[in-house]
């Protein structure tokens, strides 16, 4: 018996794995977090409740007897969860209580909502010579933040931000961002991306927090800063450059020069 920690993706049923998919079809024991997880990927089970059980009202220890009992059963179980489960998944817990009764796990990723926003965006959150990396964090609430994970110490890296859990302190978590990214900063919040709802606002730091409240947005949202959001005078990456030989293309090229003149004139990329 094995449980399957499963990626359902941010919304769109599509969006979802193959091995996930096979995975839930195959699984009697199906626990989902019905308030994330859209109920068209288990079309299969509607009229058999019995094996489709929807997590949201329940406690922890209300999610474990279900394990458990499937596991008595020697019955596999699909836990799926919203986006990547190792991510804000609150897997962890559940593994801890799996462990010491040598129940079987295995984690299925899944798409993120960080990805799934940057598409629907269309941006690329790493551009040679503006970042080059991606921090994904929270911001604090309920939940314990250590010192050096609090934003103004993550902002003073400049790096793209994905900022899960915060649109009601927008307007704090934009003060602190200001210091280190200027009011012109672009922003982004992504409401239920990919849902049939979904909707977005942008701007930058100095707007961000008005248009937000104007669209009334006060849950399920990603905030995304960065100034890979808006700023299109970034060079060309090295991985297509005729110049730079790699070991699927040894030989090398004359070189020509790499400006941001000729970054504008291919502002997009293909592979």
């Amino acid at each position: 018996m094995t449980v399957y920690f499963i990626g359902a993706g941010p919304g769109d049923p599509e969006l979802i794995t193959v091995k996930a998919q096979r995975l839930i079809h195959a699984c009697p024991h199906v626990l989902y977090a019905g308030s994330l997880v859209p109920k068209e990927i288990f079309s299969e089970w509607e009229g058999q409740p019995e094996k489709l059980i929807d997590t949201a009202p329940l406690d922890l220890d209300e999610i474990m007897a279900h394990i458990e009992q499937a596991h008595l059963a020697g019955q596999d179980v699909a836990r799926v969860h919203s986006g990547d489960p190792s991510l804000y998944g609150a897997i962890g817990e559940q593994i801890r209580r799996l462990e010491p009764l040598n129940i079987d796990y295995e984690i299925i990723p899944g798409v993120t909502a960080t990805s799934a926003s940057a598409a629907w965006l269309g941006k690329e959150l790493t551009l040679s010579g503006i970042s080059q990396t991606v921090i994904l964090t929270r911001y604090e609430g309920k939940t314990p933040f250590p010192e050096r994970e609090r934003l103004p110490a993550l902002a003073a890296t400049g790096a793209t931000l994905a900022i899960h859990l915060g649109v009601t302190r927008i307007h704090k978590i934009v003060a602190e961002l200001i210091p280190f990214y200027g009011e012109d900063c672009p922003v982004a919040v992504c409401y239920r991306t990919s849902w049939p709802d979904q909707d977005k606002v942008t701007g930058t730091l100095s707007d961000i927090v008005q248009k937000v409240r104007e669209k009334k947005i006060t849950r399920t949202a990603l905030i995304l800063v960065g100034r890979v959001l808006g700023d299109e005078e970034f060079s060309d990456s090295y991985l297509y450059d005729e110049a730079q030989a790699h070991i699927y293309r040894p030989r090398v090229k004359q070189a020509r020069p790499r400006t941001v003149d000729s970054a504008l004139a291919h502002p997009k990329r293909h592979g």
